[in-house]
């Protein structure tokens, strides 16, 4: 082993067992400072390649890692909210690091865009939560593509809007863009490239709005497929145009396919506007859509981390998916019971499995299954490993509703006599079937 005392005692240095300990000691300090760190960020698209790093071209993420690091002294890496495509826009895109620097996580952004080209701006940075991931929280984004609709093109638009020659109804627009709003499954609207295993989204507003020469189409939504935006504002551009009627918007929704749509808008008229963090949840999530109609109460997510589910209409075709998908949110959101009820039919069964997740019902007794308990998984566990599960289990506690939520919770479930015998109520519970085995 080498000497650690002989030089350092030259330079006056602590050595020996207490520079091992210091040094340690140092160690844990620093790893005990790491922060987390959110950025508000502004950018004009024009010259970049787009967010995320590309080996062909300079992109917003590499400048922002290049200018961190040199800022912070230490690797840094951005993680963005939203991967945005060469020649968008952004006035509110989030991205997040983690630093051990000490300097405070308000003051970053100053300092940052002192060294950032004039093309990117931190607006704001602030710390958060250690756990905080900005693709992972629930939000609401918005964007704006904006349409120059005159003869001819004016120059000083050309990078932040789409220039359009024939004259566009913006009335027609508008009635199109209804046929888009709520929940709905967008396959027809996304790009073969996108990688996206469900394609169900939910758009909470889209609204067309003329101001002078200047068409701007606004779009709010829980999040967006690859080319959403842009293959929306192209399908509106043809109904603008007169190509397609309003009504026809419907139509290539329910085909889902890509080929029916409009052409994709060029990047240049795009804008990622904000990004709006839900900070507590609803106490309903409802949805009524042609396709399908649910309602989820969640008030109970973080206090008894259960979360209930009413399926009123759902094809079957859809099931899973519909299923799948909430289930997953649910658990997403907190939950680690989510408690099912079919309203349109019977098919909802003990061992069914959506995903990651596991269905469970009542035992005979009324009790629930012992592995659905927190005190009783390790037990549960055993029961399960020796095949059938034992009935051996927990009593359940009757949902305490509020009185305004029986209300709601009638005015759909008809068939429930009453709240209070949640037994008799032909439930099922679906659990994180990994955490249990």
């Amino acid at each position: 082993m080498a000497s650690l005392t002989d030089d350092n005692a030259a330079d006056g240095k602590i050595g020996g067992t207490e520079s091992l300990i210091t040094g340690w000691m140092g160690h844990w300090h620093e790893r005990t400072t790491m922060k987390r760190v959110r950025m508000t960020v502004a950018y004009d698209g024009t010259s970049y390649c787009g967010w995320q790093f590309q080996p062909n071209g300079l992109t917003i993420e590499e400048v922002l890692n290049r200018e961190l690091t040199a800022l912070l002294k230490e690797p840094i890496a951005v993680t963005g909210a939203s991967r945005t495509d060469a020649g968008v826009h952004a006035r509110g895109n989030i991205a997040v690091f983690d630093t051990e620097n000490r300097m405070a996580a308000d003051k970053i952004c100053l300092a940052l865009n002192q060294r950032l080209p004039e093309d990117i701006r931190i607006l704001e940075s602030e710390e958060v939560a250690p756990d905080w991931h900005p693709r992972k929280a629930n939000c609401v984004k918005t964007y704006e593509y904006r349409i120059m609709n005159r003869k001819v093109a004016m120059p000083l638009e050309r990078l932040y809007a789409y220039f359009c020659y024939y004259p566009l109804d913006v009335g027609k627009m508008q009635q199109a863009a209804a046929y888009l709003v709520g929940e709905h499954d967008f396959q027809s609207f996304s790009s073969a490239r996108g990688q996206a295993r469900d394609t169900v989204r939910t758009i909470y507003s889209l609204d067309v709005t003329r101001e002078g020469e200047m068409i701007t189409i606004r779009i709010s939504g829980s999040g967006f497929l690859y080319n959403m935006v842009r293959i929306i504002a192209g399908t509106l551009l043809k109904v603008g145009i007169g190509i397609y009627p309003p009504e026809h918007v419907a139509e290539i929704l329910a085909a889902r396919d890509r080929k029916q749509a409009g052409q994709t808008a060029l990047a240049r008229g795009l804008t990622l506007v904000s990004m709006e963090y839900e900070k507590e949840l609803p106490v309903w999530c409802h949805v009524r859509v042609p396709e399908w109609s649910y309602h989820i109460l969640q008030s109970r997510i973080h206090t008894e981390q259960t979360a209930y589910f009413w399926i009123e209409h759902c094809p079957d075709e859809e099931w899973d998916r519909l299923l799948r998908r909430n289930i997953h949110h649910a658990f997403q959101n907190g939950a680690r019971k989510v408690w099912i009820r079919d309203l349109e039919a019977s098919r909802l069964k003990a061992g069914d499995t959506y995903g990651y997740y596991k269905l469970a019902c009542l035992l005979p007794d009324g009790t629930e299954p012992a592995f659905l308990s927190r005190s009783g998984a390790e037990s549960g566990k055993r029961d399960m490993d020796r095949g059938t599960p034992q009935p051996v289990g927990s009593d359940v506690q009757t949902p305490d509703f509020t009185q305004e939520e029986c209300a709601v919770i009638r005015t759909f479930d008809k068939h429930l006599k009453t709240i209070e015998n949640f037994q008799d109520g032909g439930w099922f519970c679906a659990y994180d079937a990994g955490s249990c085995f």
